[in-house]
């Protein structure tokens, strides 16, 4: 295996970088060591080309000598960009415990075993009613407390949790008036979702008949395009807009008016990440090239909330990802760079 990895160089002390071959999109990290080196972490790139034809690479990161490692025989294909790729939750798997899990949606959800020194496809997760069409999946997310559970949302405006280690629908539920762009779990049978209709809802699968709604855009119509919820304190969420240069913080306790708005960017806002490790601090990023740290304060001051640090990448940030095992690192994605910065 040694002889089919390949080490990048570092850039600066802050941050290492990786160049793909493609433009990348989604990104996952992994929730537990990688299984040869207990010090080290995967990360998934999914590529983004405007074509049936994809890649995913799994490449490998030592945070103590900052080297980023390749695997050849780690990187797929795979059908169409993929919307989302993230790896199991760190809590026993009903999977095999010597590899890694990862699912990526587009098409379809998709289930695949990362081992040492191979890649193999477990399980395609379909749910359409006809052969012939399929709605695109736009993103999904695993849940932690029960790991045999995934959301998916799609354009079709609804939202299907599939019990992964039985292949099946748990339930399908039409979530929206228009597409479904976001989902994220914040209990064992809680999840909120975002949309197109401009709306933030929660959904209970002890009641399926009945969501609340938590927030909607101030401009009619305006779509939602993210959501994160706070795992370190699940009275917050977190969502953006689409074409805005605002993170909008909401109190689910106190539905329709937002506890913050965060408006330093420059332009648009394409990703959101709560850190792993503390319930007051968040992580931004869009198109005018920054990501940017925030540390929300128990009441704002007159003049809004600035953000705690900011990092600047060569080209707009499409995606960001807070790493829960190694929570001083921070990975985005831009152009066909991957950048992990140290916060």
């Amino acid at each position: 295996m040694e002889n089919s990895t390949q080490e990048s160089h570092l850039r600066s002390d802050n941050a290492v970088t990786y160049e793909s071959p493609y433009p990348l999109y989604a990104m996952a990290l992994s929730s537990t060591p990688a299984v040869t080196h207990l010090n080290h972490q995967r990360i998934a790139l999914g590529s983004f080309i405007e074509d049936y034809a994809n890649r995913v690479h799994i490449i490998s990161f030592d945070p103590e000598s900052l080297t980023l490692t390749t695997h050849p025989s780690l990187s797929f294909d795979h059908p169409y960009p993929p919307t989302k790729l993230m790896f199991q939750p760190h809590r026993k798997s009903p999977f095999s415990s010597s590899s890694d899990l990862l699912a990526s949606s587009g098409d379809y959800l998709r289930l695949w075993e990362v081992g040492h020194s191979s890649i193999e496809l477990i399980s395609i997760l379909d749910n359409s009613k006809t052969s012939e069409f399929s709605a695109p999946l736009t993103s999904f997310d695993w849940n932690d407390v029960e790991p045999n559970r995934i959301g998916t949302s799609s354009i079709d405006t609804t939202c299907t949790i599939w019990d992964i280690e039985k292949g099946v629908v748990e339930t399908q539920l039409i979530a929206h008036d228009k597409e479904v762009y976001d989902i994220a779990w914040g209990e064992a049978r809680v999840f909120g979702s975002v949309s197109a209709d401009g709306s933030v809802r929660i959904f209970d699968l002890r009641d399926k008949e009945h969501s609340t709604i938590i927030y909607e855009s101030p401009q009619p119509d305006t779509p939602l395009l993210r959501l994160a919820w706070n795992k370190q304190d699940l009275r917050y969420m977190a969502t953006t807009l689409m074409d805005s240069n605002k993170v909008v913080i909401l109190d689910i306790r106190s539905p329709t008016m937002p506890v913050a708005e965060l408006d330093r960017h420059g332009a648009s806002v394409n990703a959101i990440a709560w850190a792993p490790q503390s319930y007051k601090h968040i992580c931004s990023a869009g198109d005018d090239t920054h990501a940017l740290i925030w540390e929300l304060p128990t009441v704002a001051g007159p003049n809004g909330i600035g953000p705690l640090s900011m990092y600047s990448a060569s080209s707009e940030i499409n995606q960001l990802q807070w790493s829960a095992t190694q929570p001083d690192w921070i990975a985005i994605a831009f152009s066909n760079k991957m950048q992990l910065l140290k916060v």
